[in-house]
């Protein structure tokens, strides 16, 4: 439905998004998960055609958007991180503006308006001002100001932003609803809330995708290297323990840091498909360390978000 191809955008001498290539399947909702920075919300706005990108060009159903912008435009509901809102204005009367302005007849006004209400729980404010109501009850009128016009794809970014665990819950319930019948992209740097809501992640870093997949294809494909063994040894230094783990053959890599009483904690990152365990343990063995804690960790999406997305 959306094709991203080799899409490019700066800003003067900042490139902000390089080279971003990526397709979105009707019906499906993805989740643009990266840190603050990364590029997310740059790319959100090329889909939505409110920036033309720099370089490269953004398909849906294979017509260019820079040939026909607001015909597209007219398919996607668009709800920035801080919502487009009136505080002076009730919430009933400013849906019925937003209906006005997306061009919906008065005859079908009243029905999309009380439709809206219900999908987004609004039927107890609508008579109250937008400038009154809490932030998760303003973020569920800009839901219903992005759908007002039933898009075929709905753009949100960071639409859990600020709000408590049980807003939070509450906006993810409305996304599933409304994921069942539309395509639905959206950006958050809140691991949970990607995996959660999400059928396909797309991890973003300084202006590429890093990573592409549900999250199970993510944590398979992980980044590149195998589990990571935690340990804890007594009566080494972070030096002498690296300097040991990096001599065995299966091991990618290896993170040492000192700690208190003469300890060291150690990361010790296997090659993928190997698991160095037991030739680490006899490493351990032919020295006076004493072995305090030994434990693998396999692959999670925090890991692997956090490998994919450091500075260095």
């Amino acid at each position: 439905m959306i094709r991203v191809d080799d899409v490019t955008k700066d800003y003067g001498a900042f490139r902000a998004v390089d080279g971003i290539s990526l397709e979105i399947r009707k019906g499906e909702i993805l989740g643009l998960l990266g840190p603050n920075g990364a590029g997310k919300t740059t790319t959100l706005k090329m889909l939505t055609g409110y920036f033309p990108p720099t370089s490269g060009e953004i398909y849906y159903n294979d017509a260019p958007v820079s040939h026909q912008p607001l015909e597209i435009k007219k398919r996607i509901g668009y709800l920035p991180e801080s919502a487009p809102l009136y505080p002076n204005m009730l919430v009933y009367d400013f849906l019925c503006y937003t209906a006005d302005v997306r061009g919906i007849p008065k005859a079908k006004r009243l029905a999309r308006i009380k439709e809206m209400s219900a999908l987004c729980s609004l039927t107890e404010i609508m008579d109250k001002p937008i400038g009154e109501l809490s932030k998760g009850l303003k973020q569920r009128v800009g839901l219903a100001y992005a759908m007002i016009s039933d898009p075929e794809i709905l753009v949100l970014d960071e639409p859990t932003s600020g709000l408590d665990p049980n807003q939070i819950v509450e906006i993810r319930k409305i996304i599933r609803d409304i994921g069942e019948t539309r395509t639905i992209i959206f950006s958050t740097h809140i691991l949970s809330e990607a995996e959660a809501t999400c059928d396909r992640i797309a991890i973003v870093h300084k202006g590429k995708i890093v990573a592409d997949g549900t999250t199970d294809e993510i944590r398979a494909g992980g980044n590149g290297s195998g589990p990571c063994l935690k340990m804890d040894v007594k009566g080494a230094s972070a030096a002498e323990a690296k300097n040991l783990f990096q001599g065995i053959g299966s091991v990618a890599r290896v993170e040492a840091s000192q700690s208190k009483e003469n300890r060291c904690e150690l990361s010790v990152t296997f090659k993928k498909g190997q698991d160095g365990r037991e030739a680490v343990y006899n490493a351990v063995k032919e020295t006076d360390w004493v072995l305090m804690n030994f434990a693998m960790e396999a692959n999670t999406l925090e890991t692997i978000f956090r490998t994919l997305t450091k500075e260095n």
